[in-house]
């Protein structure tokens, strides 16, 4: 974390046990922001299943997420989701036209076939992060909520590497931001509440 507003994030390849290593990870995370003992932090479930650390750490809000062959965690002082997405093939646009908003299913719909995949995941780990941040994950409208498609495919990538969050419409004081994975089949988003322009402390981590 490099500054009161910023979100720290998470994540890495593993080849198995992938809630284990969130877990693990989160932890480790979190003791090494706090500056806390690390058998003092612990993770406990608020009733509707959204993490909460314990101890010294008790004062960060947290976020974990987990899809086969990768983890990610997501740690600051306001309200934070993550979501990681393992690329697959999928009927992307019947997909989007029965899940998201019909604004989303148009715009999968006009790219090229082989694009729709890669950004139907673009589209769904940000929906799911910024549904982890409000507390209610998918539910609630989480599927429609309102994204910004970009004009040209895919999105160019943000100077210097790593994006800050931008605040999505729909007035909901959330903000979001796809993060870079490099060239694995991995799709990473983070959403903040009231985050809008805060930077992303990105860390790929192989424990």
């Amino acid at each position: 974390m490099t500054g009161p507003d910023a979100v720290t994030v998470l994540w890495g390849p593993v080849a198995s046990g992938e809630r284990r290593a969130a877990h693990t990870t989160l932890l480790r995370a979190a003791a090494e922001l706090t500056g806390g003992p690390l058998h003092r932090i612990g993770l406990a479930h608020d009733p509707g299943g959204r993490p909460r650390l314990t101890g010294p750490a008790a004062r960060l809000h947290v976020s974990v997420s987990h899809s086969p062959g990768a983890r990610a965690v997501a740690l600051a002082r306001t309200p934070v989701g993550v979501d990681i997405e393992t690329v697959r093939p999928v009927p992307a646009l019947a997909l989007a036209r029965r899940w998201l908003a019909p604004a989303d299913a148009d715009w999968v719909g006009r790219l090229p076939v082989p694009d729709r995949v890669p950004a139907f995941y673009w589209l769904w780990t940000q929906k799911e992060a910024v549904g982890k941040a409000h507390g209610h994950g998918l539910a609630h409208g989480g599927l429609t909520q309102p994204l910004a498609h970009p004009p040209h495919w895919p999105p160019p990538p943000a100077a210097g590497g790593t994006p800050a969050l931008r605040a999505l419409p729909g007035g909901t004081g959330a903000a979001c931001a796809v993060l870079p994975t490099g060239a694995g089949p991995h799709v990473l988003a983070v959403a903040g509440l009231g985050t809008a322009g805060a930077p992303v402390d990105l860390r790929r981590c192989d424990i």
